[in-house]
C-alpha cells in the first residue's frame, strides 16, 4: 500500500528511520541482517529498544568494518562481505534491512544481491529497502561531486525485476519521507560526505572549490540543512 503525498514537499519529514521501520514490520526477538551496514546507527538504536532482537551487519569497506569491529554492543556482530554472496546458510534471518545501500551493489550484482537476501530470509521474512531520491537541493550538490543517476534508478529497477519475476518476493508497502541533513559549515560537509572511505570521489581543489560555491547559499549562521527524500519498499519472502 502505497501512502505518499503528491510530492516531495509534501512528504513527512522523519527524524528517526526507525520510527518507519517499526511501523510496517515486527521488531521483538528478531534476527535481522543488515547489508552494507555503514556504522549501523539505526541498528544500534534499534537494539536499544528492542534488546531481544538481534543484528548481524554486512560491511565491504574494510575502514569501516574495522570501527564497527571497535565499537560492540550486545546483540550486534559484524561480518566483512557483501550482498552478492552473504555468509549465512538458508533461512537465518527473519528480516533483512538495505539501507541506501542497495544503489552501492555493482549493478550487475544487484539481482544476484537480491536473490541471496531472498535465500538467507525464512519464509515470510520482510526485505526493507531505504534508498535515496534522486532529486532535491541536497542531491544536486552532491551529483557535483558523485552522480548516481544511473545507479540509483537502477536499484529500483532491480526491485521491480524480482517482484515482477514472482518467484521469491511479494510487494507489501511503500513510504515516501523526507530526512533532515545538518552541516554546521562546508568544511564539516566535506568531511562527512565527499571523503568516504569506500570511495575516491577523486576531489581536488578545483571541485572542492566548485561544491563550496554551491554549498553557501544554503549555509546561515546555523550551518545548513538539506532535506533528503526517501523511498522505502518493503517486500515479503514468499512461503
Amino acid at each position: 500500500m502505497n501512502t505518499t503525498p503528491s510530492g516531495p514537499d509534501q512528504w513527512p519529514q522523519v527524524p528517526d528511520e526507525l520510527d518507519v521501520l517499526a511501523e510496517l514490520v515486527p521488531l521483538q526477538a528478531q534476527a535481522i541482517i543488515e547489508l552494507g551496514c555503514g556504522a549501523a546507527r539505526l541498528a544500534r538504536g534499534l537494539l536499544m529498544r528492542w534488546p531481544q532482537c538481534t543484528v548481524t551487519g554486512l560491511e565491504v569497506d574494510s575502514v569501516q568494518h574495522a570501527k564497527n569491529l571497535a565499537s560492540p554492543q550486545d546483540g550486534l556482530s559484524f561480518v566483512a562481505a557483501g550482498a552478492q554472496a552473504v555468509p549465512f546458510p538458508d533461512a537465518s534471518f527473519d528480516l533483512a534491512l538495505m539501507l541506501k545501500s542497495l544503489h552501492h551493489v555493482p549493478m550487475a550484482d544487484m539481482d544476484q544481491a537480491l536473490g541471496e537476501v531472498a535465500r538467507v530470509l525464512r519464509p515470510g521474512g520482510f526485505l526493507y529497502v531505504s534508498e535515496p531520491v534522486y532529486g532535491g537541493a541536497f542531491n544536486e550538490l552532491a551529483r557535483l561531486y558523485n552522480d548516481e543517476a544511473v545507479v540509483r534508478p537502477a536499484a529500483q529497477a532491480a526491485l521491480d525485476r524480482v517482484l515482477a519475476s514472482g518467484q521469491s518476493w511479494e510487494a507489501v508497502a511503500e513510504r515516501r519521507f523526507a530526512q533532515t541533513a545538518h552541516f554546521a559549515s562546508f568544511e564539516d560537509f566535506a568531511q562527512r560526505m565527499m571523503y568516504p572511505s569506500f570511495a575516491d570521489h577523486k576531489v581536488d581543489q578545483t571541485l572542492l572549490d566548485r561544491v563550496r560555491v554551491a554549498f553557501e547559499p544554503h549555509c546561515g549562521e546555523q550551518g545548513a540543512n538539506f532535506m533528503r527524500p526517501m523511498h522505502v519498499r518493503l517486500l515479503r519472502r514468499k512461503a
